[in-house]
């Protein structure tokens, strides 16, 4: 249970900011692994479910498998593969439901701030309401950030020339309106990563399937450039057959098993043999099209695959409603708005009655927390990470990043566990608090190496990544499987405890006896 240390002030031993699949995962751990451990989660918005309650475009699901991006204790039930959004939601409010977690989620509860005070080894958090301004503060041994690192708030604008002539509708998929009616209309979606992929079919499907609009007349994917772009099966074949074979808990695990060995062999192919890796793509992709030159013109980047995230559209439904006439891409760069559309830098005028901007998100870090130690606000770009979780100069703090290149979900909980086994290890010390301690030189990367614009754009406001285990953030879960769990926390983690407050003399001024750390 949580307590308080005055009349006003509550003190629990875990803070988990954010209450979408990785801080409900984060919830399932804590009181797995440490029962007795008190904590409470902080959703800033009225309801959970992070990305899959605040998106609600056409046809928003997942870009990762299920049996992966779901939680090795939940075994996902459905037999899609790839899910749509609200099937996500309510997997995440199954088990919130099922383990207890829902009792202790505290809905419009924004952290605005977070000191770690150094002479007692706490946190405190300062936690507003969105819907009032109404402040109040709770302290506590452990914060951790599940709140993603994007910005939830405000989505990427690009300069978009003259789109104040546009005499359509624009829209964000992020804010997508609710009464929206894009039937019979002409679409033009601005974008080729995952959102955009996902629209272009999804406006073209019937009510039943697209949130309740009929189909759009046609759309058009206006993109700069390709992205790599993969078809994948909607159900997965050897999945289901591994469910009739096999008992539901092992079956789970056996599909996770499989799933987890495909995509790190095939990651790492497409690193190692990018050509091989491009042919592969670019033929599956003109065996859907049927046109080679379409293929070379749209959807052949110049980049190899997994410089940027791959793109999966299920069934190849993209490629499907491409062929059919029903949509089109047009790779070009937008030379001005116009009343009628958008007019490109070839000339060519694409005549739209909506615009949809899935221009792509920007990143915040610690889902806009910006921790402070002893008042004064830490550094987070001079930082590097350990384990890919907790950050130098940040004391009892860590934030759940998940992978690039495999569903977020396992690396999560690699995260999720390792915060556990921390506070462990600090209670087994006599510790207070922990906080990573580089010994020499760590060389200094971006935390994440991936060449796309959202990443290019915010990711200089990071903590950085070393060049060297545990201060390297590897996008490999197989080997981070093995290793992170068994990391010897002693030797790269500094424990602290707090600092007696010494009684002054009485010949002593009120200020002699400074507080401070006791560390190891």
């Amino acid at each position: 249970m949580s307590t308080s240390t005055d009349q006003s002030t509550e003190h629990v031993d875990v803070v988990v900011v954010g209450a979408g699949l990785s801080g409900v995962g984060a919830a399932y751990r804590l009181q797995s692994e440490r029962p007795g451990t008190s904590y409470v989660v902080l959703e800033a918005r009225e309801a959970m479910g992070g990305t899959w309650d605040l998106f609600r475009y056409p046809g928003v699901r997942s870009d990762s498998d299920m049996y992966t991006l779901g939680y090795s204790f939940k075994p996902w039930r459905d037999g899609r593969s790839l899910a749509d959004g609200p099937s996500i939601l309510r997997y995440i409010e199954e088990t919130a439901s099922e383990f207890g977690i829902d009792e202790h989620i505290r809905y419009s509860s924004r952290v605005v701030a977070a000191d770690f005070d150094t002479a007692t080894c706490r946190w405190t958090v300062q936690v507003e309401d969105p819907r009032t301004g109404e402040r109040r503060a709770l302290t506590c041994g452990f914060l951790y950030s599940c709140a993603g690192y994007y910005d939830y708030d405000e989505p990427h604008h690009p300069d978009l020339p003259g789109i104040e002539d546009f005499a359509g509708q624009v829209v964000h998929p992020q804010f997508w309106p609710e009464d929206l009616s894009y039937a019979d209309q002409r679409v033009v979606v601005i974008g080729s990563g995952a959102t955009a992929v996902t629209l272009v079919p999804a406006m073209l499907a019937d009510e039943s399937t697209n949130g309740g609009s009929a189909p759009a007349g046609h759309v058009t994917m206006l993109q700069r450039t390709p992205t790599w772009i993969s078809a994948v099966p909607r159900v997965d074949a050897n999945a289901e057959r591994l469910k009739r074979l096999l008992p539901p808990a092992a079956a789970h695990h056996a599909i996770r098993a499989k799933n987890i060995a495909f995509s790190t062999a095939f990651y790492q192919f497409c690193r190692r043999r990018p050509q091989q890796a491009r042919k592969l793509l670019t033929g599956l992709t003109t065996k859907f099209l049927g046109d080679p030159q379409l293929v070379a013109d749209h959807f052949t980047p110049t980049y190899d695959p997994w410089d940027q995230r791959l793109c999966a559209v299920p069934g190849g439904d993209l490629f499907k409603v491409i062929k059919s006439g029903a949509a089109e891409v047009v790779t070009d760069r937008i030379a001005s708005f116009v009343p009628e559309g958008i007019r490109l830098e070839s000339g060519r005028v694409l005549e739209a009655d909506v615009v949809v901007t899935a221009t792509g998100l920007r990143l915040r870090a610690f889902g806009g927390i910006a921790p402070s130690v002893d008042g004064v606000e830490v550094t987070l770009p001079e930082q590097h990470t350990w384990n890919g979780a907790m950050v130098t100069g940040i004391p009892s703090f860590a934030v759940c990043i998940g992978y690039t290149n495999a569903s977020w979900t396992l690396r999560a909980d690699l995260t999720h566990r390792l915060v556990c086994k921390v506070l462990a290890w600090t209670d087994e010390q006599g510790y207070a608090a922990a906080v990573p301690t580089p010994d020499g030189d760590l060389g200094s990367r971006p935390l994440l190496d991936l060449a796309a614009g959202y990443v290019q754009r915010s990711i200089d406001a990071f903590p950085r990544q070393g060049d060297k285990a545990p201060w390297r953030v590897r996008q490999n879960y197989v080997l981070d499987a093995a290793t992170t769990l068994r990391s010897d926390l002693g030797r790269t983690l500094t424990g602290l405890r707090p600092r007696p407050v010494a009684v002054p003399a009485a010949s002593a001024t009120p200020d002699a006896a400074e507080p401070g750390l006791v560390d190891a």
